[in-house]
Order: C-alpha cells, then sequence, then structure tokens
C-alpha cells in the first residue's frame, strides 16, 4: 500500500481576532447592563434616602406629617436604639416601629414587653409575618398582598371613616381577637387593624403599607386625615427607626435565614415564575411524532458542514467518534469498487478479502484490519494520520 504526502489543512481553531470579533457584542452588551445595574442602583439609593424618617422631605420621607402634628402641638422625636423605644413607651405617648421586620424576634419580644400595659399607642408599619405575631399578637399576616392602594374604610373605627378612602393597600392581616377593628380590607382581609390593650386605653395599630406617610402621597386621598389622626392621639410621638448598628441586636439567639429577608411577594413571585417555567419546558418538550426533516432555507457548501462537525469534534476531544466516522464513510465507499454490496460494507470477512484481492497482493490483510476496523487512535496526531491514510487507501484502490 502507498502513501502519499499530506495535504495542508486549514486549522479548526479560532484565532484571538476571531474570538473578539465573535464575542465584543456580547461584552459590551453585558458591560452596557453592568453600568445600568450601577445607575440604577445609585437612583434608587438617592431616591429612598430617609425612608420614612420624620426629618427627610424626601419624597419618601415624613418631614410632612411631623410639621402637621407639630401644628397640633404633637412633639415628635426619633430613636434609633431598642432600649430608647422601650424607655419611651408610656400613657401619653405613640411609639411608631418604622421597620418592625428589621428587629430580632429577641428585639420584638422585648418592645412588645415594654409596650403591653403602656397605656399608650403603638404603630407598627407595614409589618410581616415575621414581626407582626409578635409584636400585636391575635393578627396574622397573609401571604398575598393587596393589588389595590386606595381602599375604603369599610369598619366602625372612627379615625378610619373620618379619614374615608386612603392609600393603605399592602399587606393584608386577619384578627383572631373579636374586639379588633379591622378596616381598609381588600379581598375581605384587612389592611389595616386596630387591638385595643386587655385593660386600659392604649392599643396597638396594624398598618398594611406606609403610603399614608410619605410625603408625596399626604396630600392625596385620606392620607394625611388618616396619619394625623393615628399618631395625633397622644402628646407625643416616638419615631422608632430600628438601626442595624444597635447593639442590643447582637445578642439575639435566633438567627434570621436568607428566607426570612426575602418579602413574601418575591418569594411567591419566584414560585411563579418556576411554575411558568416548568410549563414552558413542558410545552417545548412535546413531542407529537417523529422528527420530519426540513429543507435549509440556504445552500451551506459541503466544506462548512465538514469544518463545523470536526470543531464539535475536536471541542469534545472525540477521537473515537471522528475515527469511527471516517473508517465508516471509507468502508462505505469501498465496497462498490471492490464488487461489495454497500449492506456488507462493514463486515470485515467480506470487505477486506475482496480489497486484498483488487489491491493485487499490494495490500496486507493485518494491515487493512488494523486500518479500517482497528482501535481509535490515541491523540490527534494519530487521527490525523488515520485519515492520511484511509485517503491514500480510498486513492490506490481508485487507480486504474
Amino acid at each position: 500500500m502507498t502513501t502519499e504526502a499530506t495535504l495542508p489543512s486549514t486549522s479548526a481553531s479560532p484565532t484571538a481576532r476571531q474570538v473578539w470579533t465573535r464575542t465584543r457584542g456580547v461584552m459590551l452588551a453585558l458591560v452596557l447592563l453592568l453600568a445600568a445595574a450601577v445607575a440604577i442602583a445609585v437612583i434608587r439609593s438617592d431616591a429612598r434616602h430617609g425612608n420614612l424618617d420624620p426629618r427627610s422631605a424626601d419624597p419618601s420621607g415624613s418631614r410632612a406629617v411631623a410639621e402637621l402634628l407639630a401644628d397640633r402641638g404633637v412633639s415628635t422625636r426619633v430613636v434609633t436604639s431598642l432600649n430608647e423605644a422601650r424607655a419611651a413607651a408610656g400613657p401619653d405617648t405613640t411609639l411608631l416601629v418604622a421597620v418592625p421586620d428589621q428587629l430580632t424576634h429577641r428585639q420584638q419580644n422585648r418592645l412588645h414587653s415594654a409596650t403591653n400595659g403602656s397605656g399608650g399607642r403603638t404603630v407598627l408599619v407595614a409589618p410581616g409575618s415575621w414581626s407582626v405575631e409578635r409584636l400585636a399578637p391575635g393578627v396574622v399576616a397573609d401571604p398575598a398582598t393587596s393589588l389595590d392602594s386606595a381602599l375604603a374604610p369599610d369598619c366602625d373605627l372612627p379615625a378610619a371613616r373620618r379619614a374615608g378612602t386612603a392609600d393603605t393597600g399592602g399587606i393584608r392581616y386577619t384578627a383572631t381577637r373579636p374586639d379588633a377593628d379591622e378596616c381598609y380590607p381588600s379581598e375581605r382581609l384587612a389592611t389595616l387593624v386596630r387591638v385595643p390593650e386587655a385593660a386600659g386605653d392604649g392599643d396597638t395599630v396594624v398598618l398594611g403599607a406606609p403610603d399614608i406617610l410619605h410625603n408625596d402621597r399626604l396630600d392625596e386621598q385620606g392620607n394625611a386625615s388618616l396619619a394625623l389622626q393615628l399618631l395625633g392621639s397622644r402628646p407625643h410621638l416616638v419615631w422608632y427607626l430600628p438601626s442595624l448598628s444597635d447593639t442590643t441586636a447582637a445578642d439575639t439567639d435566633e438567627e434570621r435565614g436568607f428566607f426570612d429577608l426575602l418579602p413574601s411577594g418575591w418569594l411567591w413571585g419566584t414560585l411563579q415564575l418556576f411554575i411558568a417555567a416548568a410549563l414552558a419546558a413542558l410545552w417545548r418538550a412535546r413531542r407529537l411524532g417523529p422528527l420530519v426533516p426540513e429543507k435549509l432555507p440556504v445552500a451551506i457548501r459541503a466544506s462548512e458542514t465538514v469544518e463545523g462537525r470536526a470543531r464539535l469534534y475536536r471541542k469534545a476531544n472525540a477521537r473515537d467518534r471522528a475515527a469511527a466516522a471516517l473508517r465508516s464513510t471509507t468502508r462505505t465507499r469501498l465496497a462498490p469498487l471492490v464488487g461489495v454490496p454497500v449492506t456488507q460494507a462493514h463486515a470485515p470477512e467480506a470487505l477486506l478479502p475482496a480489497l486484498s484481492a483488487h489491491l493485487r497482493g499490494h495490500g496486507d490483510g493485518q494491515a487493512l484490519q488494523s486500518l479500517l476496523y482497528g482501535p481509535p487512535p490515541g491523540d490527534d496526531a494519530a487521527l490525523i494520520s488515520l485519515a492520511d491514510q484511509l485517503d491514500a487507501l480510498e486513492r490506490e484502490v481508485r487507480r486504474p
């Protein structure tokens, strides 16, 4: 069997310039997305500066309601530690807790023990299931929030009836105590609940959304009336803004997990996304029958197909698959040339004798056996050598 020089072949590995040309669009898109994310984060952080802070004039601040209360003789004092909030509890004080869910369980229990029986009013702003059952026993938060923002009072609470429609739509609650006032219902669940103390004139007000306290929402609906009545029933208002630097948060025996830090809406939204993704996967994976070949919209050159498949084989290091494809194709082309049916092209006992007879003694039977049916090559060099030898064998058989 004769061999011939190997023809030069084009490298299947893309160059650095080709890689950059193909990926620069994706890289540019990622850079733009990152820049947009940073810009949005900066803008949102500025917009949320001083959220529910009675000293802040930002749209999400609460300076306007504090000034209106001051005009009515109600003093407002801001505290940021649990000890200050507990010390301020009293019959002549309204204690507003701006972010109850930021408190640890131990902080919530200590705060409730200080306010329970004090004779004052405690206003909880949008407490979730993490905090409402400890700070307001007898009130349970519903996982689904209200779809509407402006709601009608629909209760006998005087403050709610005088204020009328207000933007209380947010977290919805169920009160298990019969003496509780449930107001501003959304789908039969209240977004404002007042729970009176068992003895005395004190009470706890659970507010489902902070909108009525924001500067930019105070002049809408009956928000101002409701806010002034809820916060102005006592001569002193203590505005508790929980701080992460509060030392009382460090001695808790129970830490909050990752899912406890997520709002309930995010958990439900994520569950819905998973269900939608599963349904989409089932829809796209359906098979109503056998696969049907379709004509390509454009003609593809055979060399491009070969080069593409070669790159896939090389990327997967599938030398065995590549060698098997080369040998199978060569046997299929050689069989008709030596008088062997194509159906028996892959049978050594049929092809090898006919091939040796055609070469008239120039082909070694053992070498042909190894070449056409041997083991896969061990490296890329052996694969290239196999391809050259198969090409040379086919040329030799075709030679007249």
